[in-house]
């Protein structure tokens, strides 16, 4: 069987950051304007929206004592007021409106509360307010990212640790099966691997095809996060859906060293075996592990290499 190229999951469904951490408040000729991670039409939006959306703190508290909006009014796409102030960063607004008990935990049309889109623009100081006023970490948007999924694209490590103080589920998976680490390790994360193998991630969970970390990891660079990985424990027996090992994933990477590691890795392991312990997604432990198929030769002869530089996400694995 000829070795398969790696899809690591279609973008239309991962979560995506916003372009920067600072806000854009740019408004144009036609009567648009740009507020990190929404599109903002002032026909979309009632006054108080608009309000929000700029961080105009007086215009918004005047609109509420006029009783002319209710505090959770929507807007056409369904977002509140305090997701746009979320969004744009604006944390005395997003006070005033959490003081007057607003609903932190109402989704806009993409089923996001306003603490997903403070994580997803990196809005700290309003993803603290929003967390300790008892938003909830663990609500999933269409695709079934949480607000962590969306931590692990930023590199606020802070942000994360927030969400992990207020109990967001480091397991969670979204709809492609893909945990916050998992996610990172496709974003070539480091930063955000390291924080979650560090907090106790599961370093054998899978995905939805059963592809594990290691095996993302080795089929494209950087090595630098195959190496954090390897300080786990690993279970190197663990197949895809194809049957396909870590060991097999690296080989077929067209990057040696990645090999290499893998094969010292698990020369470790046999060393070790009457102590080892493998950790399994399950939670079970098991010494025993393979190093790959007897198919696969030691120089691959028998192996068509693919060449992966990056995570190749709407190419399909192929016989």
């Amino acid at each position: 069987m000829l070795p398969k190229m790696f899809n690591f999951g279609s973008k239309k469904i991962q979560p995506q950051s916003c372009s920067s951490t600072q806000p854009r408040r740019d408004i144009g000729v036609d009567g648009t304007s740009c507020s990190e991670g929404y599109h903002l039409r002032d026909k979309d939006m009632g006054r108080i929206h608009r309000a929000a959306s700029i961080g105009n703190e007086a215009k918004v508290e005047e609109l509420l004592l006029q009783k002319k909006y209710e505090i959770d009014e929507p807007d056409k796409m369904n977002r509140t007021p305090l997701h746009l102030a979320c969004a744009s960063g604006y944390p005395d607004v997003v006070s005033l409106l959490v003081e007057r008990n607003c609903s932190l935990n109402v989704c806009d049309s993409e089923n996001r509360t306003p603490l997903i889109k403070a994580v997803q623009c990196q809005q700290e100081e309003c993803v603290g307010i929003l967390l300790s006023h008892g938003a909830d970490p663990n609500v999933v948007d269409t695709t079934s990212n949480t607000a962590l999924h969306y931590a692990a694209l930023g590199d606020n490590t802070t942000i994360a640790v927030k969400l992990l103080e207020h109990h967001a589920d480091i397991e969670a998976k979204n709809q492609e099966g893909y945990t916050p680490l998992l996610l990172a390790i496709t974003e070539h994360n480091e930063e955000m691997v390291d924080f979650f193998l560090k907090n106790g991630a599961n370093v054998n969970a899978c995905d939805n095809s059963k592809r594990t970390a290691l095996m993302i990891a080795v089929s494209t660079e950087p090595t630098s996060i195959v190496n954090l990985i390897l300080q786990y424990n690993i279970d190197l027996s663990f197949q895809d859906n194809d049957g396909w090992t870590a060991e097999d994933y690296a080989l077929v990477s067209g990057i040696p060293v990645h090999r290499e590691l893998v094969l010292q890795y698990g020369k470790r392991q046999l060393n070790q075996l009457p102590s080892a312990n493998i950790s399994r997604p399950d939670g079970a432990s098991d010494i025993g592990f393979t190093l790959g198929k007897p198919a696969l030769d030691k120089e691959g002869q028998d192996i068509q290499k693919s060449h992966c530089t990056g995570p190749k996400r709407n190419q399909s694995r192929k016989d």
